[in-house]
């Protein structure tokens, strides 16, 4: 009986730790990239690091605006998928170039929609996927674009408060 009581107490945490491991390694991403333009159309700056403000955008982007519309503010988008897309394509497009903001590692942003996450100290609420567009296939350059990147095209964000992002920032 003591032994029984033994196992099922290791089992309950065993499982606990795999419960808190799986939402460890699925919620928690880093920042790998930033761009920006200042108009739209514009050539996408790569930089270190980005002025969030609240319901605004980021400061000197061009979607930036005073009362800007929450899915409108910020985007976000994998690495693994602009690494695969480069690879089945055979191009070496550079991750600023699929013009979104903040580029993603390690996490499944589709996940995120409908929910309220943090990069760094600046936290965001998920409003919607990004779907790509055949002014942005034109602009790269390439003719799979829109199919290949139907649900792999990243996320419309809401800026929640003020703060810095920043290369290499965690988002959990």
């Amino acid at each position: 009986m003591i032994i029984e009581k033994a196992i099922n107490v290791n089992i309950y945490w065993l499982i606990a730790w795999i419960k808190w491991l799986t939402v460890f390694l699925y919620t928690m991403g880093k920042v790998v990239g930033i761009g920006i333009a200042n108009t739209k159309g514009g050539c996408i700056q790569n930089v270190t690091n980005a002025e969030a403000l609240k319901g605004k955008g980021i400061k000197n982007d061009r979607k930036f605006r005073l009362n800007n519309e929450k899915e409108c503010q910020i985007t976000l988008i994998e690495i693994e998928n602009i690494n695969h897309f480069n690879n089945i394509s055979e191009t070496n497009i550079p991750p600023v170039e699929f013009r979104r903001n903040i580029i993603t590692e390690g996490i499944k942003l589709n996940e995120l929609v409908g929910k309220e996450f943090c990069i760094g100290s600046v936290k965001l609420k998920a409003h919607d996927l990004c779907r790509p567009c055949k002014y942005l296939q034109s602009k790269l350059g390439v003719n799979n674009f829109v199919k290949e990147f139907l649900l792999k095209g990243g996320i419309r964000c809401e800026i929640l408060n003020n703060g810095k992002i920043v290369v290499g920032d965690i988002i959990k």
